[in-house]
């Protein structure tokens, strides 16, 4: 077989290439004959063309010579062979140490600079915001951060994890948005070495957040890393306050105590637990969360109140025109939603839902109220709810233990699930901690086939919750809502063929699937990891709120709820929105905002409105709902 003909050009390039190949000398040579090939016929023409150039051509050439010595720093002396020899000589010695210097110069400002790069100096700030650990959470914890240090001057946040500085800043910069006037600042390293930790400068910090994972070791790293912080600042006589997040209850007591008294420790399977649960039993409650728990509307504020002093805790109700009182904190215990005759102390502070904490002021508005609007009748009474819950995962048994708290007689909640061992297990472990007033069934089936959902009456069921599924132990993580969104998409196709809304509850992981999910832009959606971060941030302006949103989400205490708004005004009535907190006090309740089904398609917040002024009047309709805070 004939053998193909190479060009010239191909073959002087594969030479050149070999010659490459053997290192840095064939380089350096490479260079040499390069400079030589334009520095001696370009030294030639300066001296050819020089009017005062030497008449012997001897001569001549000794100038060309001495020009390309001082082009190429190579000395240039002209004489006998030795003198050449030797001049040439010191020059290469005088090139190869100024070389050698330069690089070395040049390796350590590269260090240096790699270093700075890496975020390893000390962070010199005085009340900043210390994020500890890398996570989802982190870019709704600086967003919300950033916002609630929206009108401070020199505010900032500083961000350790063990991933590289430039990567996190790039991240921070596309997920949380711009930082306004608040400085962000990322440092490199591990959060559970105190030396590292220590370049956060937590001894000066005004907060510190450490974020939780998803791994299976997570929580004891999140326990380990309170540990490092612990150390960092061990001698100060005052700490700052630590808000950290840990997924498994019994990690809770380690973790706290290795954030010491002052530490506030969040149990974020819990928490969403609740959160689910409550958004299945009145739908359209995750709205409210969201928007009590971020910086952007309006959210809780701890006030002191002198002037009220003496008089019942009623009367505050109606006290501020453009805030919401729901509770006071008396001795550092918070008590939501307290008896109405209850009398308040010149030492009280009182909780409400305000704009900022400067937009909380008194005016008396009983006059707005119109007791005839009211409405004078029995409150809606409760029923049995049945629940549907589709998949399994390591929080579902703690939704079913929310449920069964607050289950009425008669409850039910049929599970749909693969049925492995673990499941069947876990699923028989939750039935035997059951009382008589909920029954749990399992039903074996995939929820992302249709043939287990068509035998499924699901338009039967008061609520239906979707729940992802763990990783396998041992396996590396998939999108962790990829089957959720193949459910979601099943269930839409039953709603479109029956032409009936279900009322679906659904759990995702990655807030970015949020706008991929085949639900109403008003459904029920509980980011487990973006709550948490709102929490977090929530809480990291204030640690009373902790003991307050932890009575909010709890099963049995005074919480959210949605009332339907004829328990409260005439349907059909035109009355101010003081009317219906006058009605709500009658009930014992404390009347925070409403949610309109009369412009959901249109309305910014799908219906919800929290804390409206007092004065705004309003048509109320017997589709309306009231947000109230309270008990069953």
């Amino acid at each position: 077989m004939a053998q193909p003909r190479t060009s010239f050009g191909d073959r002087a390039r594969y030479w050149f290439d070999n010659t490459l190949a053997r290192g840095a000398s064939a380089l350096v040579g490479w260079m040499a004959l390069l400079c030589l090939t334009v520095v001696v016929p370009a030294s030639a023409v300066l001296v050819w063309t020089d009017p005062d150039a030497p008449a012997s051509l001897t001569d001549r050439f000794a100038q060309v010579w001495r020009l390309t010595g001082e082009t190429l720093r190579l000395g240039g002396s002209t004489g006998t062979p030795l003198r050449v020899t030797m001049s040439l000589l010191l020059a290469l010695v005088a090139l190869l140490y100024v070389s050698t210097l330069v690089g070395l110069i040049t390796t350590a400002l590269t260090e240096r600079l790699t270093a700075l790069r890496r975020g390893r100096s000390t962070v010199l700030e005085q009340g900043h915001a210390v994020v500890l650990g890398w996570s989802e959470q982190v870019f709704t914890v600086v967003s919300e951060l950033v916002a609630a240090h929206a009108n401070q001057r020199r505010a900032a946040v500083a961000v350790l994890a063990d991933r590289d500085k430039t990567a996190m800043e790039e991240a921070l910069s596309t997920k949380a948005g711009p930082t306004g006037r608040t400085r962000l600042i990322c440092r490199s390293g591990p959060t559970t070495d105190p030396a590292v930790l220590s370049l956060t400068s937590p001894k000066t910090a005004g907060v510190v957040l450490v974020m939780p994972h998803d791994e299976p070791d997570a929580d004891a790293e999140v326990v380990k890393t309170l540990l490092a912080l612990r150390a960092a600042l061990t001698g100060e006589a005052t700490l700052p306050p630590v808000v950290a997040a840990v997924r498994d209850d019994r990690y809770r007591l380690a973790a706290r105590l290795a954030a010491g008294p002052g530490g506030v420790i969040l149990e974020s399977d819990t928490v969403t637990a609740r959160l689910i649960v409550q958004a299945a039993r009145r739908p359209g409650l995750s709205l409210v969360h969201q928007e009590l728990l971020d910086f952007a509307g309006d959210e809780f504020y701890l006030i002191s109140e002198p002037t009220l002093a003496g008089r019942p805790f009623g009367d505050a109700l109606l006290s501020y025109p453009t805030s919401s009182v729901v509770g006071m904190v008396r001795s550092g215990a918070p008590l939501l939603n307290p008896p109405g005759q209850t009398p308040l102390t010149a030492d009280d502070l009182l909780i409400v839902i305000s704009r900022d904490d400067d937009t909380a002021w008194l005016d008396d508005c009983a006059e707005l109220v119109e007791k005839e609007a009211m409405a004078s009748g029995p409150p809606t009474p409760a029923r049995a709810e049945r629940v549907l819950l589709l998949g399994w995962n390591r929080r579902a048994p703690l939704i079913v233990d929310q449920l069964r708290r607050r289950a009425r007689p008669g409850s039910a909640v049929d599970v749909v699930a693969d049925g492995d061992e673990m499941t069947v297990r876990q699923v028989n472990e939750a039935d035997a901690h059951g009382g008589t007033d909920l029954t749990l069934t399992l039903h074996r089936g995939d929820v992302t086939r249709p043939e287990t959902l068509r035998r499924l009456d699901v338009h039967s069921y008061d609520s239906v919750i979707v729940l992802g599924q763990d990783p396998a132990p041992g396996q590396p993580p998939d999108d962790p809502d990829n089957r959720t969104l193949v459910t979601l998409l099943l269930l839409r196709q039953l709603e479109e063929a029956t032409g009936r809304e279900l009322p679906v509850v659904t759990e995702l992981i990655d807030d970015r699937n949020r706008a991929l999910a085949p639900i109403s832009p008003g459904a029920d959606v509980i980011i487990s990891g973006k709550l948490i971060g709102l929490l977090m941030a929530q809480i990291s302006q204030n640690r009373h709120l902790a003991a307050v949103f932890e009575e909010l989400f709890s099963a049995d205490g005074t919480g959210v709820r949605m009332r339907p708004a004829t328990d409260y005004v005439l349907p059909g009535r035109e009355t101010s929105f003081a009317t219906v907190v006058a009605a709500a006090r009658h009930r014992g309740e404390c009347a925070i905002g409403y949610r309109s089904h009369d412009d959901l398609p249109t309305s910014p917040g799908y219906g919800v409105r929290i804390n409206p002024p007092k004065a705004e009047r309003r048509r109320w309709t017997a589709a309306d709902e009231v947000v109230v805070v309270g008990k069953d």
